[in-house]
């Protein structure tokens, strides 16, 4: 038998140990993120996610909303689930939000979004936050009750911890009287502690939305850095900057092993953990991702004998 060969069922029998099993759990029903412009240069949705997964749509700051229909509509055609940002604060009325969830519903088949409050200091129109979309019912007339709100595991740089805890208990509130589907959907994260710590103290807070928690997909770790710095995930950064402390190691790929592994044991360890699905972001390109993700489900790594990793057998480029 070759040496590959050998390698690889080392591999499989490793992913049957009950760590490796939690691993796999952990990233099973996974969902990535895009942009329309992101998707321009992707060839082929279907040649890289499985049927029904679901792609997220960003909806950054001055955003042509129709670019993001465009998308939705083509993940859809190409046997994905679209899930498009509905970002409040870049809505500049009642009326555009009616004309952008109609279209999505309509030409799409959209049942799904991530309503959030969108990166701009001050609204354009008038909605402040993701409140004031939701209660305006626009989303449930055009059959959308399976709805996303936007997660911080370390704080938001746009709102104050007062203000965040206080949206946490009012979509919670939500979602008991109207019977809608919701679930946090964070910002990406890569220090596992500090997760663990924010789905305790949600919990504590009487938390009992699930919870999609953002994991930075490989990518090079100088393109994660900037990144990091652009979406205001400073503390975070102490992670990176260990692994960049030897310059030759910002072109090389860094992979979210070690956070992946943490949270899939505190998944597997911890009844009342909140964290149900894992969200990735795709800085490195999508390819790389799920070629990572792949690896992965098929159970084709390796345990890491420190304990703080894994390692996919494929090549991330």
């Amino acid at each position: 038998m070759a040496l590959a060969d050998m390698d690889h069922m080392n591999a499989l029998d490793l992913a049957a140990s009950p760590e490796s099993r939690a691993i796999v759990d952990f990233l099973a029903d996974y969902s990535v993120e895009t942009s329309p412009g992101a998707a321009e240069k992707t060839a082929s949705f279907s040649a890289l996610l499985p049927a029904g997964a679901r792609a997220y749509i960003a909806a950054l700051p001055g955003a042509d909303f129709g670019e993001v229909v465009a998308t939705a509509r083509r993940l859809r055609n190409e046997g994905m689930v679209p899930v498009p940002h509905v970002p409040a604060r870049s809505l500049k009325s009642r009326a555009q939000l009616e004309d952008y969830i109609s279209r999505l519903a309509g030409e799409a088949a959209v049942d799904q979004v991530l309503c959030i409050g969108g990166g701009v200091n001050r609204p354009v129109g008038e909605f402040g936050c993701t409140m004031q979309v939701l209660e305006t019912g626009v989303l449930d007339r055009h059959g959308i009750r399976t709805i996303g709100v936007a997660g911080h595991p370390e704080g938001s740089p746009d709102i104050a911890d007062a203000d965040i805890a206080q949206a946490v208990r009012e979509k919670n509130a939500f979602a008991k009287r109207t019977g809608a589907e919701l679930y946090i959907a964070t910002q990406f994260c890569f220090d596992a502690d500090a997760i663990i710590r924010w789905d305790r103290t949600l919990r504590l807070m009487g938390n009992t939305l699930p919870i999609h928690i953002g994991i930075a997909g490989p990518a090079k770790l100088k393109s994660l850095i900037t990144y990091a710095r652009m979406c205001g995930v400073g503390n975070s950064m102490r992670v990176l900057t260990r692994q960049a402390a030897n310059l030759a190691r910002l072109a090389q790929v860094s992979a979210p092993d070690r956070l992946v592994r943490t949270l899939a044991r505190y998944q597997a360890e911890d009844p009342n953990c909140g964290i149900q699905r894992a969200h990735f972001y795709t800085f490195g390109g999508l390819a790389r991702t799920t070629a990572w993700l792949d690896g992965a489900l098929a159970g084709d790594f390796t345990l890491k004998a420190d304990g703080k990793g894994f390692q996919v057998h494929r090549d991330l480029g």
